[in-house]
């Protein structure tokens, strides 16, 4: 068949790749040849899908359902790769093959790809989410090859810094963001694998437990990054609320609390993303999600 890649991943491409690269092109011959080499039968591609692979619906030889899930190297598959191998299953999706030395192919347990805990009430979502959260929050592995939370962070503030340049409208936000990096990493508690871009749609309904996370871009640091992410999930429907901000800052209780997170450093981290990804968004000419990402950030 042909490994059309869906609009949605294409589009995200071009953002993180503005200058172009040949992935998307070597695609299809990619995709056909980890289809042939696993003895797989494609079912269909997954749309719209994400944003940073191809997900193909496959069968394995023994009629198995699996996912077939390629990317290019900038979103870090093999770390991927390496955290699910980690986790072996508890509250993550299962990976299914060692590496075959073919670069960014992972095959993967088949959840439920059209229910996520986002298709549950609101607070329901956080519960099951921050549920799953909990399980993945453990120690790395010794010599671990995983980015910390230092040098993410670290390399999004200089981004962060230059945008500011640029555009001096969010400078004060910027400003504020990259001083409470700064303050949170002077004291930085016990270090945790983390999933790293951890929110309701990363978490799909499965068999084998209700609920599992999918697509983490793995780094290790402390719990509070991981589950700021999760504080803005719906933006959009915090933002539309007369009592958003109020509304934000009991949710920030509430996770820190049922997660024994320190609230003030959840709240840090929270901000920090927040900037972080509405410049991104910004640069990038996605202007409506800056706008929602920039004013839900003065909130904090």
């Amino acid at each position: 068949m042909a490994f059309e890649p869906p609009r949605r991943l294409v589009r995200a491409l071009g953002e993180t790749a503005p200058d172009g690269d040949d992935w998307l092109e070597k695609l299809p011959a990619a995709a056909e040849r980890a289809v042939e080499l696993r003895e797989l039968t494609v079912e269909r591609v997954q749309v719209p899908g994400g944003r940073s692979s191809l997900v193909v619906l496959v069968r394995r030889s023994d009629g198995t359902p699996a996912v077939l899930k390629l990317a290019p190297r900038r979103a870090r598959p093999e770390s991927e790769r390496a955290a699910l191998a980690h986790w072996n299953g508890l509250g993550a999706v299962q990976l299914l093959d060692e590496p075959d030395g073919t670069e960014g192919v992972l095959l993967l347990e088949r959840l439920h790809p059209d229910v996520s805990v986002r298709s549950l009430p609101e607070s329901k979502a956080l519960l099951e989410a921050a549920g799953t959260l909990r399980r993945l929050w453990v120690e790395p592995p010794t010599g671990h090859p995983f980015e910390t939370v230092a040098e993410r962070t670290g390399r999004q503030a200089e981004t962060m810094r230059a945008g500011a340049v640029t555009d001096p409208e969010v400078a004060p936000l910027v400003d504020a963001a990259v001083a409470v990096r700064g303050e949170l990493l002077a004291g930085v508690p016990e270090e945790r694998l983390l999933h790293g871009t951890f929110r309701q749609s990363k978490v799909l309904a499965g068999d084998r437990m209700p609920w599992l996370a999918v697509g983490p871009d793995p780094v290790v640091g402390e719990s509070a990054f991981d589950l700021a992410r999760l504080v803005r999930d719906r933006v959009e429907d915090l933002v539309a609320q007369p009592s958003g901000a109020s509304t934000t800052r009991r949710r920030i209780k509430r996770l820190a609390e049922s997660l024994e997170v320190d609230q003030e450093r959840l709240r840090g981290w929270t901000l920090f993303r927040a900037v972080e990804s509405g410049v991104r968004a910004r640069r990038v000419g996605r202007e409506q999600d800056a706008e929602l990402l920039l004013e839900f950030a003065g909130w904090l």
